[in-house]
């Protein structure tokens, strides 16, 4: 994705009605655009915690006044689910009793509170068990992808499971025989079900990409919903979009390798 589209798109993901304006609007996949807005609520409550934090008690005597915590996560522009979490403690709750709650509302016998947290887990779409089992299955979309592609090809490979008792770091597939992409010598998969910018990649490239290539040699991290144009990945890594492996053909888009 060009950068200047990129830029555009993502400004304009501030709350999740704008996932379906900006794809009637603009024609684009509602999955791409769910994708990106997930990364940047992420990214913005991870850089906004402890400013949050700091005006607990403020939002907690909000709270006491009969504000909803919903209104008061749209106040802030932070997520529901984790706005609640923060709070816990503040209303009586444990960590371990508001995810109780969270996932089964019928089983907090507080009236005003559960309805209150049937609200977080319909409004948050990232850090609600819904949203997080939606993101645990596009994982999961996407190694499956990987390994029908691998198979296809009758390419050998080790999965994570198979590599975990021997490996502290397993990438999602170790090939058995490395396999050339566009020239460049790939040992290893890794499967990403997300989009590749900046941030994401340098995150990836700390905690996998990097190790990989320490302990298996040269590898490719793929992006199923692509990657920002001009992104560069570490050395001895190659990246490659979903569309690489489309229709189980590899020789309309180049690949991307340091």
């Amino acid at each position: 994705m060009r950068v200047d589209d990129y830029k555009r798109i993502y400004t304009q993901l501030r709350k999740p009605s704008d996932i379906d304006h900006l794809a009637n609007r603009l024609g684009m996949d509602r999955e791409l655009l769910l994708v990106l807005y997930t990364q940047r609520t992420v990214r913005d409550a991870t850089r906004r915690f402890y400013i949050v934090k700091k005006d607990m008690k403020k939002i907690v005597r909000e709270w006491d006044r009969g504000m909803p915590i919903t209104k008061l996560a749209r106040i802030m522009n932070f997520p529901p689910v984790l706005l609640g979490l923060m709070m816990s403690a503040e209303i009586g709750l444990t960590r371990k009793q508001y995810w109780k709650y969270i996932r089964n509302p019928e089983s907090c016998h507080d009236k005003r509170l559960k309805k209150e947290l049937m609200q977080l887990a319909d409004e948050d779409i990232i850090y609600s068990p819904r949203g997080a089992q939606i993101q645990a299955d596009r994982g999961v979309w996407g190694e499956k992808k990987l390994q029908e592609w691998l198979d296809k090809r009758e390419i050998k490979y080790r999965t994570e499971p198979d590599l975990r008792a021997t490996h502290t770091k397993t990438p999602d597939c170790l090939l058995d025989k490395p396999i050339q992409i566009d020239g460049f010598k790939v040992h290893w998969i890794e499967s990403k079900a997300s989009f590749g910018d900046d941030i994401e990649l340098r995150k990836n490239a700390r905690r996998q990409l990097k190790p990989y290539t320490d302990l298996f040699g040269t590898g490719a991290v793929v992006y199923w919903f692509g990657y920002l144009e001009g992104v560069e990945p570490p050395e001895g890594v190659v990246v490659l979009p979903g569309s690489y492996f489309d229709n189980h053909s590899r020789d309309h888009v180049p690949a991307k390798h340091y």
